[in-house]
């Protein structure tokens, strides 16, 4: 694996620009089932094959009821402005 990848970001594969034109479809296919697919170009990471997956519309007010704000929540705390400006 080239030295150009990070540990924590280690691809499931890493296949250069020219076999990946070959093999686009079964990339394609990998990718779609999970694995990591990076293709790489004078052997550096160049692109990430990522399946495209619908986004569900986001639902407004689905935690209404479930979250609690304090009354004072946005009053000036003293503590906290002592901290920012230090002692004077």
């Amino acid at each position: 694996m080239p030295e150009s990848f990070p540990k924590e970001h280690n691809p499931d594969r890493i296949i250069n620009m020219h076999e990946a034109k070959s093999r686009l479809s079964q990339l394609g296919e990998l990718a779609w089932r999970g694995e990591r697919v990076v293709i790489s170009r004078s052997g550096k990471p160049y692109l990430e094959l990522i399946p495209y997956r619908e986004q569900k519309a986001r639902q407004p007010g689905r935690f209404k009821g479930k979250i609690k704000i304090a009354d004072d929540f946005d009053q000036p705390d003293d503590d906290i402005i002592d901290l920012f400006e230090g002692d004077e």
